[in-house]
């Protein structure tokens, strides 16, 4: 006869079961505590077991590509002007660090080249790519990627923008892409599309899976529906606990955070 478990012993393991914790993406490296998107927050994540980094970039004026998630560097380098409009060598003059802390000084706008080189050789360590631009900055990082030496295990490319998702699922055939996605309108004025038209249509490109606002309205049917069309599942960007935990109940691949070690620590079973 098998022994029978005790209820309190039968919850733990029942809640170790529905919260396994999901991958961590660390958003623009470890944001919270480091200036976003530089080589010292890149560093930090994975200091504070980020499974993976996730950072921005755009095509340079003089056509390398660099990190920086917005498209002018006034907020986080003080220059007001258009990142494309800048060489690389005007972008690395300026100072991507002081806006967080002095301390942070010395950091520059880092290339992609840069930041690809903070991964660590070990088994699950992965960058996430986001493609601000369209699908001209797809050669730039393909080779940078190939610079790097880094294999499709260690690669992941998302986008808001579709046909730059399309060019890269061209250029890197067996690296992952995923379709980056906000949160859906609640205005009746502004149609946001439906998970089935999303599907269809990341299907229809070959792409290998969402990467959702976490204030996506879904269910365990809508993720069942998502799994079925054999797509991953990725939610951005979580700082709550308990927004964290409602989307580790529903089983995705990955929360992005701005607080990679404290969100660890937070998920431990």
């Amino acid at each position: 006869m098998k022994p029978i478990l005790p209820p309190t012993l039968l919850f733990l393991f029942a809640a170790s079961a529905l919260f396994a914790a999901p991958q961590i993406v660390a958003h623009r490296g470890a944001s919270h505590d480091a200036p976003e998107n530089t080589v010292a927050a890149a560093k930090l994540a994975w200091a504070q077991g980020a499974d993976a980094v996730e950072i921005d970039i755009w095509l340079s004026k003089d056509g390398e590509a660099v990190v920086m998630h917005d498209a002018t560097t006034k907020r986080t380098a003080g220059k007001d002007a258009p990142v494309v409009a800048q060489t690389l060598a005007e972008l690395r003059q300026l100072d991507a660090g002081s806006w967080k802390n002095p301390t942070f000084a010395r950091e520059k706008v880092p290339t992609l080249d840069e930041l690809l080189a903070t991964l660590p050789r070990e088994p699950g360590k992965r960058i996430f790519i986001e493609i601000k631009t369209g699908p001209e900055i797809v050669p730039a990082m393909v080779a940078a990627i190939r610079r790097a030496r880094l294999t499709p295990a260690q690669t992941v490319i998302i986008s808001f923008k579709y046909d730059s998702l399309v060019a890269s699922k061209k250029a890197l055939p067996d690296y992952a892409a995923l379709w980056l996605l906000g949160k859906p309108s609640t205005d009746p004025k502004k149609k946001s599309p439906t998970l089935d038209e999303v599907i269809r249509d990341c299907r229809a490109a070959q792409l290998d899976g969402l990467d959702l606002n976490h204030g996506w309205p879904l269910d365990s049917a809508a993720v069942k529906k998502i799994r079925d069309a054999k797509l991953q599942l990725h939610v951005w960007t979580v700082d709550d606990l308990a927004i964290a935990r409602h989307w580790t109940a529903l089983g995705v691949d990955s929360i992005t955070t701005n607080r990679p070690g404290w969100l660890r620590e937070q998920l431990r079973p």
